[in-house]
């Protein structure tokens, strides 16, 4: 009876499965794209505001009728051309006064100075007193202020009347007319119109104490030098992210920092041929080097940020490993890696989301799009 007990037992025991042996962990795919050297220009990108390098504010410097309107709103307009005229009958009448006072101050200079050669030659022979020829002389002095007085009153009026026609002081864009004619309109009147210069215009910026260090005092003062090219370059980005087609060049620094923000203002000067930049307009503005510098990137695909800051996924021996990564700014797709990276390093830009450092990976190289420099 024992052995088929036995025999059972054996039997019993073949049957238990084995304990499973443990399975070596799945790979991860990933895609990679090297971290590459490049020579590129540095960028700090600032917000500035577009402004006319002429403008000008359209007055009334005489009170009058506004008899015509001679521009259209929006047009760009000649330097001197006429664009208002007020009603100039008054002020033709007052030259013509004016010129006939001058007339009657010249005549009676003329005759002060005949009665005073005539009572010269009576004193001569004692025919006439010195006293008389003191009075002579004063009465000719009197006209001759006449006359000069007669004359600034003509001259004034002739002002006057150029005043009538309001015309163009540059070339440029005209605003919208704040009067049209028939209303009375004079120096207390405003405004009637603002007229802006559109090529060049000027983009100005505030740059904090920090960012001003970072750029280089050195750079910021050659870019005012005509004969240094511009140390600075100046691109545009528009409020929908699209950017300006010219570059700009940086050409004053202010003299004085601000104490209320603590910033210097820059300014640079940039073409706009086809009118696309507006007076008043909020941009972006990017400051670059004209000389590039080495610089490693990656793309910003393959930033993680944490509470520790900014990193990136590597691989290294077929495995995931974290480098931590301080940023100098974008270039185009990619970013600017000031330490953290020597360049070469196979960076994961697809797939990091389940990545732990240490996880084994299986890497596929990725095209991304070229950077910009």
């Amino acid at each position: 009876m024992r052995l088929p007990i036995l025999v059972a037992a054996l039997l019993a025991a073949v049957a238990q499965p084995l304990p499973a042996m443990a399975q070596p962990k799945a790979a991860a795919s990933v895609g990679t794209m090297a971290a590459e050297r490049r020579a590129v220009s540095q960028k700090t990108e600032f917000v500035g505001r577009m402004e006319a390098i002429e403008r000008v504010e359209l007055r009334a410097r005489v009170t009058g009728f506004l008899q015509e309107v001679l521009f259209k709103e929006g047009d760009v307009v000649k330097e001197k051309s006429v664009l208002y005229r007020i009603e100039p009958e008054s002020f033709q009448a007052a030259v013509q006064d004016a010129r006939g006072s001058l007339l009657q101050a010249q005549a009676r200079y003329v005759n002060a100075t005949a009665q005073r050669e005539r009572t010269e030659e009576l004193v001569k022979t004692s025919a006439a007193a010195k006293a008389t020829l003191d009075e002579r002389i004063a009465a000719e002095k009197s006209a001759q202020g006449d006359v000069v007085t007669a004359d600034a009153n003509l001259k004034t009026a002739q002002i006057n009347l150029g005043y009538t026609e309001i015309a163009a002081p540059i070339t440029g864009e005209i605003g919208r007319s704040k009067l049209t004619r028939g209303n009375v309109v004079g120096p207390e009147s405003g405004p009637l119109a603002v007229l802006v210069s559109r090529d060049p215009m000027y983009v100005t910026f505030p740059v904090s104490q920090r960012e001003f260090l970072n750029l280089g005092t050195e750079d910021l003062r050659k870019s005012q030098n005509p004969n240094a090219g511009g140390a600075l370059r100046a691109r545009i980005r528009f409020s929908d992210g699209s950017a300006y087609d010219q570059i700009g060049r940086v050409d004053f620094v202010d003299v004085g920092v601000d104490r209320a923000t603590d910033t210097v203002l820059v300014r640079a000067t940039i073409a706009n041929p086809r009118g696309v930049l507006i007076d008043g307009q909020l941009v972006r503005v990017s400051l670059e080097t004209d000389k590039p510098e080495e610089k490693v990137l990656v793309p910003q695909a393959a930033l993680i940020v944490d509470q520790q800051g900014t990193y990136v996924f590597v691989v290294v021996d077929g495995k995931a490993a974290v480098r931590r990564v301080k940023l100098g700014g974008e270039n185009g797709a990619f970013v600017i890696v000031e330490e953290g990276l020597t360049g070469g390093e196979q960076v994961v830009v697809q797939g990091m989301e389940t990545l732990r450092a240490g996880t084994p990976v299986l890497a596929s190289p990725v095209t991304m799009p070229a950077s910009r420099s």
